[in-house]
């Protein structure tokens, strides 16, 4: 209790204010030069950023709006006469509370300026994604990872705050003639508030890390399944290992913590397989940063198994910007090489054919091509990991296929009755036949 009321107190209200929002979704469009996106449209772009404001309870669009602009990272975004026509759009709209202008940050000059002549509050895409963060969260960690990606808003927030009470008090920002500002005592709070959030996420990382090594200890190859948000992770999951209580929701941001599922591959071998948290294109560097504590988990697997949502249009876009993720987290380069991608959905294409050589297609809903993907799977895991595949010959008297049991995955036994002997097929790792090898020498060996 002591623990919740400590992470309720760093994790504070939330910076968005109170739930229900009535919105406008606003779109630059960018429509030539260097800003101009390669793999999208703005129209692909704004139905993804209503896609987000849909997840969030209570939050009603009133207005989708694309904006021609030459010049988004200008103060106003937009030029002079596309401003003010976007202005007016947006004071008609009734009972607006506030605009989603659908660009990776604001500044705070920006958002002041904006909130000024539009007369609601204005959120970015960092702000908007970090609140269905904060909305999903389910465990402690992904709540301190939130309140962590939260500074840099709440120090946002408090320039903003400044400047207003300046302009109201006519400059005088002392504390009680304490000759400390506003600004400064804050900023003092706020360093402390992210010193206690770094800490209690690091002693959550050491746990972690002391669990991580007793899985190892066990031997489970670890199987990471990543991709874009809504991409069907969870419910291929769900299909590969059975697991009833795996809800999937058609939804981005359903899975924010990174969870465990026991599976089994053809050969009967015992997987760990990884839920992660999804990705989204132009997701915030400093967003990213807070969640890599979870992420980091990904660097510590064996497998990475990538799935793609091969029906949506920006599959390619999303495809580039999970691997860029995964190359700014420092993933071995041996995990991104090995690395199984998969095209889910694929029940949804007529006839579908892939133009990628070493893609699997499967459907996680139905359960096609899913034999195929642990095929697949348990090839690249014997590679990894170098356990073998081999039968051993062994004498049912003595405690050898009791130490098989424990030490290796026993798969099959053929009983020699006349002799009292057995073979026994077994997936074992190197350091454990090793050690079989000095406990029985006498026993044979097959190896396929």
């Amino acid at each position: 209790e002591e623990d919740e009321a400590e992470l309720e107190e760093l994790l504070g209200p939330s910076p968005l204010g109170p739930g229900a929002q009535r919105v406008a979704v606003v779109q630059p469009a960018v429509k030539w030069g260097p800003r101009k996106p390669l793999l999208t449209t703005a129209e692909l772009q704004i139905a993804e950023a209503a896609a987000l404001v849909d997840t969030l309870q209570n939050w009603i669009i009133l207005d989708k709006i694309i904006v021609p602009t030459k010049t988004p990272d200008k103060k106003f975004i937009f030029g002079k006469g596309n401003f003010q026509v976007l202005t007016e759009k947006i004071k008609k709209l009734p009972h607006l509370t506030a605009v989603f202008l659908n660009v990776e940050r604001i500044s705070s000059l920006t958002k002041k300026e904006l909130e000024d002549a539009w007369g609601v509050k204005v959120f970015d895409r960092y702000t908007v994604v970090l609140h269905i963060f904060r909305c999903n969260a389910r465990t402690k960690e992904a709540k301190l990872q939130i309140a962590l990606a939260e500074i840099p808003l709440l120090r946002s927030n408090l320039k903003n705050e400044v400047s207003q009470l300046d302009q109201q008090r006519g400059g005088s920002r002392y504390i009680m003639g304490s000759g400390k500002t506003f600004m400064e005592t804050q900023n003092r709070l706020l360093k402390e508030k992210e010193l206690k959030i770094r800490n209690a996420l690091e002693k959550l990382r050491r746990k972690r890390s002391i669990l991580r090594s007793q899985r190892k200890r066990r031997e489970f190859p670890i199987i990471s399944v990543m991709g874009y948000t809504n991409c069907g992770k969870t419910t291929l999951i769900k299909a590969l290992t059975g697991e009833a209580g795996l809800q999937p929701k058609d939804q981005l941001f359903a899975t924010l913590d990174i969870t465990a599922h026991a599976g089994y591959l053809p050969s009967h071998m015992t997987v760990i397989y990884v839920d992660t948290i999804g990705f989204l294109s132009d997701l915030p560097h400093n967003l990213v940063e807070s969640f890599s504590a979870t992420l980091e988990e990904v660097a510590y697997s064996d497998l990475i198994v990538h799935v793609r949502d091969i029906t949506h249009p920006e599959t390619v876009l999303q495809k580039a910007s999970v691997l860029s993720v995964l190359k700014n987290l420092n993933i071995p380069s041996h995990l991104l090489e090995s690395m199984v991608e998969v095209h889910n959905k694929v029940d949804l294409i007529e006839r579908y054919k892939s133009t990628e050589e070493n893609a699997l297609a499967i459907s996680a809903l139905h359960g096609h091509g899913l034999e195929e993907l642990k095929e697949e799977i348990e090839k690249r895991i014997l590679k990894t990991t170098g356990k073998k595949i081999l039968t051993v010959k062994i004498n049912l008297e003595g405690p050898q296929l009791s130490w098989l049991y424990k030490q290796a995955t026993v798969q099959d036994i053929e009983v020699a009755p006349d002799d009292g002997t057995a073979r026994v097929k077994v997936i074992i790792s190197n350091s454990a036949l090793g050690k079989y090898k000095k406990l029985f020498p006498n026993s044979k060996l097959f190896i396929p």
